[in-house]
This record gives C-alpha cells, sequence and structure tokens, in this order.
C-alpha cells in the first residue's frame, strides 16, 4: 500500500501513542478526544496487522514491531516538521500544547513544582509532563521523545551538542540530624570517614559529589544508600547518618525534617544546572515560551 492509500494523520496519532504509552494522554498531547485516538489506535492496528500496544497491569506496553517502529516514527516526524511545522505565533491562553521535561526529583521540587502550579493558574491549557532522568537522556531529546532536559553541565560535558542555557548554581553541604552531637563546627575529613554515610547510588547517573569525594581521596562509610536526592534529608533525620546533598534542597526541607546543616568536610565544586533542547525547536515559539518561563522561575530561585 502506498502513501496515496495512508491518513497521514496516523502517523502524527502512531507519534503520539508510542510515547505516551496511554491512549488519554495520546489523545491530550495530540488535542483531540479519547474516543478519536482510540479510533486511530484500531485503524493503526489492523493496518499493521498487530497490537502495537498490549496491556500490562494498568500500563500498556509496545510490542516488538511497535519498538521497531519508534525511530522511524520519530525520523519520520521531525522530517514531516522541517516541511510543515514552520513556527508560528503561540498564544499560551489559546494554544493548548503538551511537553515533556526530564528532570531529576531535586530539580523538580525546587524549580518545576512552583512552576507547574503557577502556569496552572495563569496558562491552564497547557500541559507539562516531569519525567525522572535516565542514561539515555540525549538519545531521548534527539529523538523528540522528550522536550526539554535539567541536568547538570557536569553530567552532559564540555561541549553539548544540544542548544542550552544555564539556570542556576548550587553547592553541596553537610546534612545531618540537628541532635547529632557528633557534628562540630568543623568536621575534619577523618571526623566525616568515621560517620555513617547515606550515598545518592544506583541511579541512571553518577552522584557528583561522591566523585569529587573519590578524586579527593575521601573515604565514607556508607550504610545506605539510595536512587532518590529528595529523600537524603528525611533518611539523616533521627538517625546517626550523614550525607552531602544540594543546598537548595536542604534549605527547603529543613524545617520539614529536624536538620542541621554544615559545611562539607572538604571544598567541593558548586554544579551548574542548566536547560538543553534540540536545536530542531529553537525558533519554536511554543517551546521558546517554555524555556523563558522555566528561565525566569531559576531566576527567581
Amino acid at each position: 500500500m502506498g502513501l496515496a492509500g495512508v491518513d497521514l494523520n496516523l502517523l502524527l496519532a502512531l507519534d503520539a501513542l508510542l510515547i505516551e504509552r496511554n491512549v488519554t494522554r495520546a489523545a491530550e498531547r495530540m488535542s483531540v478526544g479519547q474516543p478519536a485516538m482510540s479510533a486511530s489506535l484500531s485503524r493503526l492496528r489492523k493496518h499493521f496487522d498487530d497490537q502495537l500496544l498490549v496491556r500490562e497491569g494498568r500500563t500498556l506496553a509496545p510490542t516488538s514491531l511497535a519498538l521497531s517502529l519508534m525511530p522511524l516514527v520519530r525520523e519520520a516526524v521531525a522530517a514531516a516538521d522541517a516541511v510543515f511545522g514552520r513556527p508560528r505565533g503561540f498564544d499560551p491562553l489559546v494554544d493548548q500544547r503538551s511537553f515533556t521535561i526530564m528532570a531529576s526529583d531535586y530539580v523538580t521540587l525546587i524549580l518545576l513544582r512552583p512552576l507547574v502550579a503557577r502556569l496552572a493558574q495563569e496558562t491552564p491549557l497547557q500541559r507539562v509532563n516531569v519525567v525522572p532522568v535516565r542514561s539515555d537522556f540525549a538519545e531521548q531529546l534527539h529523538k523528540d521523545q522528550i522536550d526539554l532536559l535539567v541536568l547538570p553541565t557536569e553530567l552532559v560535558g564540555p561541549r553539548p551538542t544540544f542548544a542550552h542555557r544555564h539556570l542556576f548554581h548550587d553547592r553541596y553541604v553537610l546534612v545531618a540530624d540537628r541532635d547529632n552531637q557528633a557534628i562540630g563546627p568543623a568536621l575534619t575529613v577523618e571526623e566525616f570517614a568515621q560517620m555513617p554515610y547515606v550515598a545518592y547510588s544506583g541511579g541512571p547517573l553518577p552522584s557528583i559529589a561522591d566523585a569529587q569525594l573519590d578524586s579527593l581521596g575521601v573515604r565514607r562509610r556508607v550504610e545506605m544508600s539510595t536512587e532518590s536526592f529528595v529523600i537524603i534529608p528525611f533518611l539523616v533525620t533521627g538517625t546517626p547518618f550523614v550525607s552531602l546533598v544540594h543546598e537548595r534542597l536542604a534549605r527547603h526541607v529543613a524545617g520539614q525534617t529536624h536538620l542541621q546543616i554544615a559545611e562539607a568536610p572538604v571544598a567541593l565544586r558548586p554544579i551548574s544546572e542548566a536547560l538543553f533542547w534540540n536545536p530542531r525547536h529553537t525558533d519554536d515559539p511554543a517551546y521558546t515560551w517554555l524555556r523563558e518561563r522555566i528561565a525566569e522561575r531559576a531566576a527567581d530561585l
């Protein structure tokens, strides 16, 4: 069957379904009703003679054929955007868009949560999805599986291949329970090495703080690890544990966690959080609008 016999709108529907893996969210992404998206999925299944998405518990999982189609579909949609998707005006009060941002739980709490709350009040038509950082972030950004990425420049490299702008700096501080008497006014490296330590470990990306400690030869007595930055201050509360976390995070949750904040036992380089996007979308008015809103929120920090 040639292109003359295919409704090319199904390409966009297939793209949305493969990205969202949820009929309702795919419909919202395309600004159509759920029945219309369900009908498109039925037509796609008939065309490919394959289920494409099958239910696994509460989610939809792609079939082997769907997985093989994903890079081809992304490439085809990107090519179509280059031909037909020339940037036009964008009015966030009238035009409806759905954006996906990849960010850590720390960035989500400090930067994106207040932003999303504000957008919900001021521009309720816009939908922002936040997904956790994955090790294949570069591939996802290149294939437009995500729209924006917030990540420390230290993890991207000195010459990123994506368009980017700086958002904010942060530094590492030592956190412990407020009643932990072992934390003096100036903790030595030797004292720090003897304390039970909570490490960020097992996530898709390495810990910048621990990498610096390793390079300085600073030992840790790791007795607990977690894949969440945000949970660390809560883990040290009421325990003899200590850890190193971002200062903005520590101060944000200090009132909820009976936390004390002290200087790190050695001088550590601060991190630089940046916003990354595919250069294809640099001039897209909708992307530009959201990037500016994120930058404004970062400036408020």
